[in-house]
């Protein structure tokens, strides 16, 4: 990349109004001179259509994609561009790491992202796992990502009728193209999980949505995984009616299930805080059933695929800040 360091904007979408943003906190407190780092606060109701419009706006070489409420480590810009020394590597992104003061609540529900059951590979995106290693969009997450802008223009940007997963399709539509695209555990911001049981259930109908919506619009065979909680919630109602004709065998998989449930909920009590562990292991269980609802939810939504002159667009109010 040259001795001299290259020019990076902060992309931070938030809604209209909203004066606090830690995320534009955590950018000002980057150790990266001040000369070559630019933040663009993108305010609309679409994020996709945010990140978009701020995209053109900016003049980085390299894009740092924050949500509103990431705030990222200061050291991630001196970190993460040592990585992109190899022309192939495109993206490089990292966990989001729920702070430590964050209230208990919020620290049980961070458990569950970060477990194996709940969320397989992905539980990567909430807890630093393993080494620096190439990786894919299973692994990495919008809120704290790094991107070559001539990479992300060149496909077009996000798809603005996913949200979420945009971010999932674009990152497949670049390895389609032979990129590369790196998980750092070490590249970390600090995000708040959702605070209310409400909250969080609804998250995880909105991803099994936008799972299904991308599945629609992207299809890939990354996606068969995703399809075993939608499969989950029709074998639950199975359960109840199925023993009728079939017999106890059709309990034999939820049992093999619940025991599971078991073993991740020991897994979880070994990192330390065993009520958390307790409080976790029902919300193993809600995280597949409301996830497959939504799932099933995003494969009967109306979708627009691709740019639409007759659809209204959302406004976007751009602001590059100092």
């Amino acid at each position: 990349m040259g001795d001299a360091l290259p020019l990076v904007t902060v992309i931070i979408p938030t809604r209209p109004g909203q004066e606090v943003i830690p995320a534009v906190s955590g950018a000002r407190r980057l150790d990266y001179p001040q000369e070559r780092l630019e933040i663009i606060v993108a305010r609309g109701r679409q994020p996709a259509v945010q990140r978009n419009e701020a995209l053109r706006m900016a003049q980085g070489e390299f894009i740092y994609f924050l949500d509103d409420d990431a705030v990222a480590d200061p050291q991630n810009l001196r970190r993460a561009l040592p990585r992109f020394g190899e022309p192939q590597v495109k993206m490089l992104g990292g966990p989001n790491l729920c702070p430590a003061d964050a209230p208990g609540l919020e620290q049980v529900f961070a458990l569950v992202l970060s477990s194996r059951l709940a969320f397989a590979s992905s539980r990567a995106r909430y807890d630093a796992v393993g080494k620096v290693r190439p990786s894919s969009e299973k692994e990495l997450i919008l809120c704290n990502l790094m991107a070559r802008r001539d990479a992300v223009l060149a496909e077009g940007g996000f798809d603005e009728a996913l949200y979420p997963n945009e971010e999932n399709a674009l990152m497949d539509a670049l390895q389609k193209r032979g990129a590369t695209l790196l998980y750092d555990p070490e590249f970390v911001a600090h995000r708040r999980p959702r605070p209310t049981l409400r909250a969080f259930c609804r998250m995880l109908l909105t991803y099994g949505r936008g799972r299904a919506e991308q599945f629609r619009l992207h299809p890939t065979p990354g996606s068969a995984l995703n399809l075993v909680p939608p499969l989950f919630c029709l074998y639950l109602p199975l359960c109840l009616l199925g023993t009728y004709w079939l017999g106890p065998l059709v309990l034999v998989p939820l049992g093999l299930y619940l025991l599971a449930v078991a073993g991740q909920t020991l897994e979880l009590m070994l990192r330390g805080n065993i009520g958390r562990a307790l409080l976790a292991a029902p919300l193993l269980v809600a995280t597949h059933v409301f996830y497959g609802l939504g799932f099933w939810r995003g494969l009967f939504t109306t979708l627009q695929p691709g740019p639409d002159a007759t659809r209204p667009r959302v406004p976007v109010e751009l602001e590059r800040l100092k």
